[in-house]
């Protein structure tokens, strides 16, 4: 963990510290050695959170990008009483997951069910390959609009694992953009995929006040006739470079029938 509870506050692990878990209250010790970075780790038993992972600094980047207190929150259900560490969630309730090892089926379907207004964030990186499968499913999809391109669930292994109905999922590649896969469709014939640069991302989910989050918020709550009821006649296919995923500047305002910048 990131976080321990020392002297009734949020601490990071330094030398010599001791603190108490968030989640269990139990005793926790420092471990800052020169190989790993620093963490927080149960003393003398096994983390509590079964869905807790080591962290990398990959997962540190992103977390730092979010107010303290949005970082590593307890999420508790209150019919069960079951609880969790959210890696972020923000003030509007968005849980954000950052995901960077393999993750079950299985488990992935239960964080969903659990958090139920979630977002993924994974770790393009892990899998060489990757990021040239995508490339090459932008590339085979079908244009529904300038921005929004359907994909064939067949075309990338990537994008028909993290295919969910829950939320939307983001893939970081190590560059200023993300590609976001929109909720599976209703028949599950296609998936629809776009790209954001980081900086729009951040901003809509750091500031729930601001146009962009507006503008989002209302894309994702109505993304099935936004995205897939599109009527506009596709544009023409455009080839899409490694080093340039197409920018997102645009979402379609369906409400006022033009378009608005993202």
């Amino acid at each position: 963990m990131k976080y321990a509870i020392v002297n009734d506050a949020k601490s990071e692990a330094r030398k010599g510290l001791s603190g108490l878990c968030p989640n269990c209250g139990s005793p926790m010790i420092s471990k800052c050695g020169d190989k790993k970075i620093h963490h927080w780790s149960h003393k003398g038993r096994l983390e509590c959170d079964p869905w807790w992972e080591n962290e990398t600094q990959w997962h540190r980047d992103w977390k730092g990008h979010f107010p303290l207190e949005w970082q590593e929150v307890i999420h508790r259900d209150e019919v069960t009483g079951e609880k969790h560490i959210a890696d972020v969630k923000t003030d509007q309730g968005w849980v954000l997951e950052f995901q960077h090892s393999f993750l079950k089926a299985e488990e992935r379907k239960a964080r969903n069910e659990f958090y139920k207004r979630i977002t993924w964030i994974v770790d393009g990186t892990r899998l060489k390959g990757d990021l040239q499968k995508v490339i090459n499913a932008l590339n085979s999809g079908k244009a529904v609009n300038q921005y929004v391109r359907k994909i064939s669930p067949e075309a990338c292994t990537i994008f028909k694992d993290w295919a969910s109905i829950h939320g939307p999922v983001f893939f970081d590649f190590g560059g200023p953009q993300l590609v976001l896969l929109f909720p599976k469709s209703v028949d599950d014939s296609f998936y629809a995929t776009t790209a954001i640069t980081k900086q729009h991302f951040l901003e809509i989910y750091r500031d729930s006040n601001s146009q962009r989050a507006i503008e989002f918020q209302s894309l994702i709550n109505d993304y099935y006739r936004v995205v897939y009821n599109w009527n506009n006649p596709p544009i023409q296919r455009r080839s899409v470079q490694i080093s340039s995923i197409p920018k997102l500047k645009y979402y379609p305002n369906y409400r006022r029938r033009r378009r608005f910048r993202l």
